[in-house]
């Protein structure tokens, strides 16, 4: 499987990872320097959900979190969590 949301389509890009040491100038230091930057990723942060399908059926699903917020796909609902169970009728 890739790293790969699949509603939106975001995937891993490529970034730098910059290496410093020294004190910053307005912490009464000389600045910093960079000393060093190598190459990494930057992956999404993807999530199994199972999703409720426009045809009613469910499917588990790689979801990046932006997709969760914006409520771009529907979770599955396992049970009601504020439905009461109705009281049965008092026999009088």
């Amino acid at each position: 499987m890739s790293r790969v949301c699949e509603v939106c389509g975001k995937g891993k890009i490529k970034g730098n990872h910059i290496e410093t040491r020294g004190r910053a100038k307005h912490l009464k230091g000389v600045g910093t320097k960079v000393t060093g930057i190598t190459r990494r990723d930057f992956k999404p942060n993807l999530q199994n959900v199972r999703v409720t399908l426009p045809n009613g059926g469910t499917k588990v699903m790689r979801v990046c979190t932006q997709c969760l917020r914006c409520d771009a796909v529907v979770k599955k609902v396992v049970r009601n969590p504020f439905a009461f169970k109705k009281a049965a009728p008092k026999a009088e």
